[in-house]
């Protein structure tokens, strides 16, 4: 019970300073993720990127499971293609290449542990600055739950994916302010979006993954079809539409 009041009064401390709530951040995110648009061209491309440091161990796992999800939605309408790029350890940043089977990107996460280390997510930008320089990227998925680095740094390589086209949806696992502060402004920089999620919301965002997924490789149309089959995020994310 002492856990539910601490996380009530911690809601109430929120909402009395003026700090948008997770529903808030949630429905923000629904609102930016209706714009993506497929590239074309661009075969469905998403760059996942995760921080696979020692404190990522429940998500990293948690996102070999949404990552097949994904795989299998959007090959439904057109397939999909996800470049890896994780950060670990002492100064190791890696990106794959572009899977299109969902097994083959399980495979390659599943032979990757977490390693303590410090955040290096300007590496994850300028892999995905190099991606979007070689080809049309749909958006950048980032997965992580702090920021040890200079945001001005962050924010710089953000505006340069923005000025590409390519919108970053960043999703933080707890609520450190000094990571949500820096996610929120690189989601503003790359007309993307941030969203805040917990053990309680994480299927939630897995639905909502799925829809973006969906929506970056069929557009409007394809939205629609995971509706009718009972995509939960595609109806979040067409009734958001509704509304506009």
């Amino acid at each position: 019970m002492a856990k539910t009041r601490n996380s009530d009064r911690d809601t109430l401390v929120r909402q009395s300073a003026g700090v948008p709530s997770a529903a808030d951040d949630i429905s923000a995110f629904l609102e930016k993720a209706k714009e993506i648009k497929p590239q074309p061209g661009g075969g469905g491309r998403l760059i996942f990127a995760l921080d696979a440091t020692m404190s990522r161990q429940a998500t990293w796992d948690r996102a070999c499971h949404i990552q097949a999800e994904m795989f299998q939605e959007a090959g439904k309408i057109g397939g999909l293609k996800i470049k890896l790029v994780y950060f670990r350890g002492f100064g190791e940043c890696r990106a794959s290449r572009w899977f299109e089977k969902s097994d083959e990107l399980a495979r390659a996460m599943s032979r990757i542990s977490v390693q303590g280390g410090r955040t290096q997510i300007g590496k994850v930008l300028s892999a995905a600055l190099s991606a979007a320089a070689d080809e049309k990227i749909a958006a950048v998925v980032y997965v992580g739950d702090c920021m040890e680095e200079d945001v001005d740094m962050l924010c710089d390589r953000a505006g340069q994916l923005g000025l590409l086209g390519v919108p970053m949806f960043l999703f933080q696992e707890g609520r450190d302010s000094v990571a949500e502060s820096a996610f929120r402004e690189m989601a503003r920089l790359t007309n993307g979006a941030y969203c805040p999620f917990d053990a309680g919301s994480a299927q939630q965002l897995a639905e909502l993954l799925k829809a973006v997924a969906v929506f970056a490789s069929g557009g409007h149309k394809a939205l629609k079809a995971l509706d009718k089959s009972g995509g939960r995020g595609a109806r979040l994310l067409l009734e958001q539409i509704k509304r506009s």
